[in-house]
């Protein structure tokens, strides 16, 4: 039982690392697919996730689920229910920090228990799709901060080094 949740916890809190700092940060930055098809200002995410079989929206949600399937490889040895379990709560958390379109409301002590766990609410993700350079972390909001510095960095390696990309 202690080996399923430390695999689930470990797969959690290091995919949602990995695809903050790998992915997300870097595509806000270098990229177009993240912000077209998750942070686009005509549709909703029950538009573009669940409504359509979007090519551009599938691959976006690989790329973003990458480093968590890499870590569940990882951790598959040590325990496949602790793995299985940390994938399923994952999606639901995917799912859960997408509501805020559809009219839910974290209800408070759920707000508070997300709060002491350093985990990312509807609401707080929701301030990610109005603002792309707030809300980091998939998951986890300890994330946030770091996330922020990592996004500043990028931003001005690409302005510092943009006279190579335009040739």
């Amino acid at each position: 039982m202690f080996e399923a949740i430390a695999c689930a916890w470990i797969l959690l809190v290091i995919g949602d690392f990995l695809s903050t700092f790998c992915y997300h940060v870097p595509e806000h930055v270098f990229g177009m697919l993240h912000l077209r098809t998750h942070h686009s200002y005509k549709k909703s995410f029950r538009h573009y996730a669940i409504l359509t079989f979007n090519s551009q929206v599938l691959l976006d949600g690989i790329l973003g689920a990458l480093p968590y399937l890499l870590v569940a490889a990882v951790l598959w040895f040590f325990s496949p229910i602790g793995v299985v379990c940390g994938l399923l709560f994952g999606q639901f958390h995917v799912w859960w920090r997408h509501t805020t379109t559809l009219g839910w409301q974290t209800p408070k002590f759920i707000e508070i228990l997300c709060r002491i766990l350093f985990i990312t609410t509807p609401e707080r993700h929701w301030e990610h799709h109005q603002k792309t350079n707030q809300g980091y972390g998939d998951i986890f909001t300890f994330f946030e901060q770091p996330a922020k510095g990592w996004l500043r960095l990028l931003r001005l390696l690409r302005l510092r080094f943009s006279h190579l990309l335009v040739s």
